[in-house]
């Protein structure tokens, strides 16, 4: 072999740059005998293993030695040998040759099971015992079909010996400890005494159990063992399964029985094993010295009652608990969808929002769950050597400093520890955690200096004049196998952070017509969806039309090169056309681009005559603007009713910038002028039509600000558009000179209804408000632009551009929940009251049902509305049913673990789904602030996938067309429609608490 290849090899892993693991894998895959290992597996012997040449009758490792090596025979063999029961002969077992691999005893530091001594020169690639179990961590499943296990081939020697190995009393104490830590495995519980909710949940399981299906519960014999009073793994999934509709997995009743287990009310029998759907017997610890002679005559109404309720809370714990089972496991037992699990969840950690992706998947591998049930319990005291980095998973920390006391208390999402790791220095505080039962990710310092070298050497730099301007992550894939052939590995390159321009030329130049079929890849639709934050059409543009031209004029013509080129353009215009669409068309500078390009490609397809097909498909995008006519065409009245309070009734095309607006501008004295300018038209030329029409000087005195129906006032900026669209559901535009904003007073009509309109809610059916409902919701969602989200998070006056779709949106979700609080308190008699309370939580379990979870929340919120919640009186009366009902939706909403449960809820779903708005719009300024979108002058790409992510969420709501049947015999379609559009509501909470107090006293 090469000695360019061995020098490379000779270097330590953080030294070798991505040339020399290009030589290596590329040596590495030339040899015959490495065709039966995986890519993946490849690429990291690449990056961990020495080499070493060995002659002949030399010794590797001697059995019983307790080994810090693995090792991958490159050429040559070597003998398996064991000595005779007197040690004074060694048997042949066996010669391992090429390609084989062995002494993976080193994963839990157990002895060797054999001596390896060559036979032959031997060329050998070693990989130490740290790195080993990386490797094993990242790449498990691909590692078992390789390698040779010593302690099977001895087997037939000598029995008795491979008995041995697995008694639990001869490993090491460091794995007995972690078999005995229950941060650390997963088959023992986290807190020394079960809850109050899981211990009765754990009751009510084993009554059903006893009194449906006794015979699950026995005693069972297994290799000679009597285990009483078991149930098996499998079975109590499939019980569970068939119990109630709302388990609707398998994964989701392991998930369930493992929270049980991690509360200690149900174990393994020989506490084992995690909670796993196969033949392993488990039993419920919880003693009840009548539960067996009360099985008879349990009552089956309350039965009935205390199951739902308890079904509920274990569906909702169980993701959780399936999570904490994971991280419970040791790194090297993780599977691949293990890992794809966790990674999900650190994309909603605080703490680790500026990471790359390459670096949150690393971290996958690594992180360890560490529990402490007591509160008071010192993390680490100030001082000590740092050996860990936390992040704090649930409850809370104290930072304590000697001399100051306690400085600061940390909550779910933050970290602490990664400073004296970074800096090599000794803890600089005392933590200590504030609450019971507090869980924490730990990463352990030799895997987080790991992970920094590791993610330096998988990056590349691309330079111009000494600077990057391009860095990419290096990841490796696997092609499709060829039939009976070996699979083929490549680079995919992954942009974290470039210059606008190279990222475009990246783009076009290894993703657009790319033969790579990579389904996963979202570079494209990325930048597509982000491009205007870094790249407004105004620049990109231009860059596309000199992409094309590039080579025209090229000394050094390269005609196929040339023609590539301008297939790239055209095929890079053709997805942005269909990601972008209205947005697309909506922008004058595309249009003339479209032209441009158009003009240029029929002038090159009569020289070119291949050229035909791209000037089809650009003709044709262009042939499909909407918007084509003259500019007077385009423009649509929108009327706004009622001093722009509510839009009009028909909605069915998105708002555009050139759409018209009527309104009303009010002085302090309530008189009024009316207004009729486009949505994009900006405070400042309000301010000074108003003036005009108003009568009043305008010498930049005057502001516009909109007063609230509770008085409060937001001043709009100059630059401001989509003025009407951003005001609250009962605000109103003011017109004012800037010192005299405080004399500024409400409207009568803004302080909303005086009457509720609870006669006509009890014409309509619940399921008919929802489905009308879900109908207006969707025609307001499916307006939304996803760029709009964007604009809105960003700050729309940076683009200046209209967001007056996704304010409609917002405020129908501020309507509504005001909706329900406005009537609940205009309502005066207790028994309609009641009435009225039970029809708001059949709609919200409708709106469930339709998937609209906008409404859903909505509805929900506004019932948790102080105003409603304090209504006891109300309350009372209400049915059990519809009180655990509601009980059952508000733990729907819980926002713990970055709303975990509401998102495990869309999981299930499939589109068409009305989403919870507010939330996305969370999750995108989480990303925005957590991240900085530029780097020195270079765009942060990372940043970019991550609000890519947020707006395909939106996009895959709304990826099928929304058809729900229409409810059996419905009536009053028209008036409900009429009604639901156009809600009077009270919006003022001050009002809506005086008026509940009126309803219900306060109680002395």
């Amino acid at each position: 072999m090469g000695s360019d290849w061995i020098e490379c090899l000779d270097k330590r892993p953080t030294d070798r740059t991505g040339h020399d693991l290009d030589l290596i894998f590329s040596k590495l895959k030339g040899i015959k005998a490495f065709e039966s290992f995986h890519p993946m597996l490849l690429q990291q012997l690449c990056y961990y293993g020495y080499y070493e040449s060995i002659d002949k009758g030399v010794t590797l490792f001697r059995l019983g030695d307790v080994g810090s090596n693995w090792y991958v025979c490159l050429s040559g063999s070597v003998d398996v040998v064991l000595p005779t029961e007197n040690g004074k002969v060694e048997n042949l077992v066996c010669t391992l040759g090429s390609g084989t691999a062995f002494g993976e005893s080193i994963l839990y530091d157990t002895p060797r099971n054999a001596t390896i001594i060559t036979s032959e020169p031997c060329e050998i690639l070693r990989v130490e015992q740290k790195d080993f179990k990386i490797l094993w961590a990242k790449n498990r499943e691909y590692m078992q079909g390789v390698l040779t296990s010593l302690s099977k081939l001895t087997l037939n020697i000598d029995p008795k010996r491979r008995m041995s190995e697995f008694d639990p009393s001869l490993l090491p104490n460091k794995l007995n400890a972690r078999l005995n830590d229950p941060s650390r495995n997963p088959a023992l519980p986290i807190v020394p005494f079960p809850s109050i909710r899981i211990a009765n949940s754990a009751y009510v399981l084993k009554s059903c159990i006893l009194t449906t299906a006794p015979q699950m519960i026995r005693d069972r014999k297994y290799h000679l063992q009597t285990h009483e009073a078991c149930l098996v793994g499998s079975e109590m999934v499939d019980w569970l399964i068939h119990l109630s509709p709302v388990v609707h997995s398998r994964s989701l009743a392991v998930g369930m029985w493992q929270a049980l287990l991690e509360e200690a009310t149900i174990e393994h029998v020989n506490r084992e094993h995690c909670f796993k759907d196969k033949y392993l017997f488990y039993r419920f610890t919880i003693k009840d010295k009548n539960i067996y002679e009360t099985r008879n005559s349990f009552d089956k109404k309350s039965w009935e009652d205390q199951l739902q309720e308890t079904i509920v809370l274990l569906s909702q714990i169980a993701p959780d608990a399936s999570l904490r089972m994971i991280l419970r496991k040791p790194p090297e037992e993780r599977t691949v969808n293990d890992l794809d699990n966790i990674y999900e969840e650190l994309i909603h950690v605080k703490a680790l929002s500026h990471l790359s992706s390459l670096v949150k998947r690393e971290l996958a591998s690594v992180l360890l769950f560490e529990a402490h049930p007591y509160q008071n319990t010192t993390i680490f005291n100030q001082g000590d050597e740092g050996e860990s980095w936390y992040i704090i998973l649930k409850g809370s920390v104290d930072v304590s400093i000697q001399g100051k006391g306690i400085v600061s208390t940390l909550h779910e999402g933050d970290d602490f520890g990664k400073l004296s790791l970074v800096n090599k220095s000794p803890r600089s505080a005392t933590i200590i955690t504030k609450e019971n039962n507090c869980h924490f990710l730990r990463v352990d310092k030799d895997d987080f200096n790991r992970i920094l070298k590791d993610v330096e050497a998988n990056t590349v730099r691309l330079k111009e004049h000494n600077k990057d301007v391009l860095i990419l992550e290096k990841i490796p894939f696997n092609t499709k196998n060829e039939v009976d052939g070996p699979s083929q590995a490549c680079y995919k390159y992954s942009v974290t952070i470039g210059a606008p321009e190279k990222i475009l030329e990246h783009l076009l130049e290894t993703r657009i017509l790319s033969k790579d079929d990579d389904t996963n890849d979202t570079f494209v639709e990325d930048f597509l969806l982000t491009h205007i934050v870094f790249l407004p059409v105004v620049k990109l543009c231009p860059m596309l039309i000199s992409y094309f031209k590039i080579m025209d004029n090229s000394k050094n013509f390269n005609f196929d090169a040339c023609m590539s080129n301008k297939r790239r353009v055209v095929a890079f215009v053709k997805e942005w056309c269909g990601i972008a669409k209205d947005a697309f068309y909506e922008d004058y500078i595309i249009t003339q681009f479209l032209q441009e390009l158009l003009n240029s490609l029929r002038i090159d397809s009569r020289i070119h005559s291949c050229l035909k097909e791209e000037v089809k498909v650009v003709e044709s995008i262009v042939e499909s603007d909407p918007y084509s006519d003259s500019k007077e065409n385009k423009k649509v009245k929108f009327l706004w009713r009622k001093g722009s309070r509510d839009v009009a009734e028909k909605l069915r095309k998105p708002i555009r910038p050139l759409d018209e607006t009527i309104f009303k501008v009010y002085c302090a004295d309530h008189t009024y002028t009316t207004l009729k300018v486009s949505m994009d038209t900006p405070a400042s030329k309000i301010i000074a039509l108003a003036a005009e029409k108003l009568s009043l000087k305008n010498d930049n005195g005057l502001a516009l600000c909109e007063v609230r129906s509770n008085g409060e006032k937001t001043l709009f900026k100059e630059n401001d558009v989509s003025i009407t669209s951003s005001l609250s559901i009962n605000g109103r535009l003011f017109l004012s000179p800037t010192e005299h904003l405080d004399a500024l007073t409400i409207l009568i009509e803004q302080e909303g209804p005086i009457k509720g309109t609870w006669q006509l809610l009890e014409m309509y059916g619940s399921k008919e408000l929802a489905y009308v409902l879900t109908l207006h919701d969707w025609e307001l969602f499916n307006a939304v632009h996803p760029y709009e989200l964007i604009y809105q998070v960003f700050g729309r006056h940076k683009f200046n551009k209209i967001t007056a779709n996704l304010d409609l949106f917002m405020r129908r979700f501020n309507e509504v929940q005001f909706w329900v609080c406005s009537e609940l308190c205009l309502c005066s008699n207790l028994g309609k009251r009641v009435t009225l309370l039970r029809k708001f939580i059949k709609l919200a379990l409708h709106c469930k049902e339709y998937q609209n979870l906008n409404s859903f929340f909505a509805i929900i919120m506004g019932l948790s509305n102080v105003a409603v919640s304090r209504l006891s009186l109300t309350w009372e009366k209400l049915p059990n049913k519809f009180k655990k009902m509601f009980s059952d939706f508000e733990q729907a909403m819980d926002p713990s673990r970055n709303h975990r449960r509401y998102r495990f809820l869309v999981e299930q779903l499939q589109p068409p789904i009305i989403p919870f708005m507010p939330l996305l719009l969370k999750d995108m300024t989480f990303t925005h602030e957590g991240n900085k979108t530029f780097f020195n002058g270079l765009v942060n790409f990372e940043k970019m996938r991550l609000i890519s992510n947020t707006i395909r969420t939106m996009r895959k709501c709304r990826s099928a067309q929304l058809e729900i049947p229409i409810p059996q015999n419905m009536k009053y379609f028209q008036e409900i429609k009429e009604y639901i559009t156009s809600l009077r509501v009270i919006d003022n909470q001050r009002t809506l608490t005086q008026l509940s107090l009126i309803l219900e006293p306060r109680r002395a």
